[in-house]
């Protein structure tokens, strides 16, 4: 029968034999470098072993670094659409302010070669309807605004103020029915009268003779006479010519040059530099059966050429 426990050396012995064995190692590897090979061979070995061993902390890092790169793009993408939205949103302003600019600009310019003196309004409301055609500016009595002003925009002669209250205004439109205004043709000064027709794109030029020398194109100015509308100012531009045998005056339809149905921007008028006290009469435009206001002279007679023959003044339409 085999004992339990077999006798040998003692935990003494062999501890001291590891440590001289260590010794004589470190020694060894220290001076003469002995053990390279072997430690090179033991770590090639154990190489799958520490990939295996780390391989779960780096998948876990590798997630990590995926999920919170995920988070930080969405987050990325989010702050760049909203500010992406916020540039669009001022580039239409821009755009907006950059339109109103040359809507400015081209109103200073139409008037930068005169002395007359100008204001510029805003329209506030608009009616075209065929019977009034009417708008209203922001500006009064209090920015010296009076009734019969002429209004005009960047492109021509809008119409005259019938109205006027402390910080608004309300215009007659020279399309609307019951508005006529002295002109002149600007190629051969020929005298007439734009009447409106209750269409904001359509005059008719009254009492031009048949045989008078008036052309498709041709440049249609305000005369001046009267007083209320300043002189050389562009009213309209003939668009056609209806020459009627047996009847004593042609019909002869004009386009405005204003922009009735689309300015924003307008600029009232002072003559000459005149207020509201060098300006005759109170401005206003009477109803069709009480004569056109502006479209008489001194003497109540239509305006027209010197050569073209009488021709009775209208009671209204």
């Amino acid at each position: 029968m085999q004992p339990l426990f077999q006798q040998g050396t003692g935990p003494l012995v062999r501890t001291l034999f590891f440590v001289l064995l260590s010794a004589t190692l470190m020694v060894a590897d220290h001076r003469f470098n002995q053990l390279e090979q072997v430690r090179g061979f033991l770590s090639g070995a154990i190489a799958p072993l520490r990939y295996a061993v780390d391989l779960p902390s780096r998948f876990l890092g590798w997630s990590s670094d995926q999920v919170r790169s995920h988070e930080e793009l969405v987050e990325r993408v989010n702050a760049l659409e909203r500010e992406n939205l916020r540039l669009r949103a001022r580039q239409l302003k821009f755009e907006t302010l950059r339109s109103e600019n040359e809507r400015l600009h081209m109103l200073l310019e139409a008037s930068a070669d005169r002395d007359d003196r100008v204001l510029v309004a805003e329209l506030l409301s608009v009616s075209l309807d065929p019977f009034r055609q009417q708008v209203v500016v922001n500006q009064g009595e209090r920015d010296g605004v009076y009734a019969g002003q002429p209004l005009i925009d960047a492109y021509g002669v809008m119409g005259q103020v019938i109205r006027t209250g402390p910080f608004t205004a309300t215009a007659l439109l020279i399309s609307d029915p019951n508005h006529a205004l002295p002109v002149q043709i600007n190629r051969n000064g020929l005298r007439t009268i734009a009447e409106g027709t209750g269409e904001p794109d359509r005059l008719e030029l009254r009492y031009i003779p048949n045989n008078a020398d008036v052309r498709v194109g041709d440049l249609i100015v305000s005369s001046g006479l009267g007083g209320r509308f300043p002189a050389n100012y562009p009213v309209a531009t003939v668009v056609e010519v209806e020459r009627r045998p047996g009847a004593p005056f042609a019909r002869v339809i004009a386009a405005p040059r204003a922009q009735l149905d689309r300015s924003r921007e307008v600029l009232l008028v002072w003559p000459d530099g005149t207020g509201k006290d060098g300006v005759e009469g109170d401005g206003y435009v009477p109803p069709p059966d009480a004569g056109r206001e502006g479209a008489r002279d001194g003497d109540g007679v239509p305006a027209q050429d010197t050569d073209a023959p009488d021709a009775p003044a209208r009671s209204g339409r």
